[in-house]
């Protein structure tokens, strides 16, 4: 089950939009190995709306484009698929039946400023921004030069399924 809520009224996200994005997800759930039905809960803000939240979890004081909370915990270098594909979960990670695998915060406002920035649409940046957050998700990271590579990678893969490129 994928949730979006809107708390923001400065971009409009179409219904086009809202339905690429749970399409881009699934898939990218499918490719990774979810082989359980789960929960990825979106919220669309704003850039004050994403400053406050970047304040108050990760102590910085200043908007971004997406934020990143999964539920579940990855040993460095782990993803999804190779910790959890099989793994029996204890009802606490299950919501009615379904593993909740986090929520993803997209400031709309800096994603229509980066499609601006970068010459490619507003679809474009926020399918990328989804993607990029699911994958930390499921445990990919971008910190150390080697995860970077394979993170960029992977992004780019699901992305190109779908004909998004730069």
């Amino acid at each position: 089950m994928i949730f979006i809520d809107n708390r923001q009224n400065k971009i409009e996200a179409s219904d086009e939009l809202k339905k690429s994005m749970k399409e881009i997800i699934e898939y990218a759930l499918n490719v990774e190995k979810v082989n359980l039905p789960c929960e990825v809960s979106i919220v669309f803000t704003d850039n004050d709306g994403i400053r406050e939240i970047n304040r108050e979890n990760r102590n910085i004081d200043s908007p971004t484009d997406v934020l990143s909370f999964p539920m579940l915990n990855y040993e460095e270098g782990k993803v999804f698929k190779d910790v959890y594909c099989n793994y029996k979960f204890d009802d606490v990670d299950l919501d009615d039946g379904n593993l909740v695998l986090g929520d993803i915060v997209i400031s709309l406002e800096r994603a229509k400023e980066q499609s601006i920035e970068f010459n490619h649409t507003f679809e474009r940046e926020v399918l990328y921004l989804t993607i990029h957050s699911v994958l930390h998700l499921l445990g990919y990271d971008h910190m150390k030069v080697n995860e970077k590579v394979i993170m960029r990678r992977r992004e780019e893969e699901i992305l190109g399924e779908f004909k998004i490129t730069r």
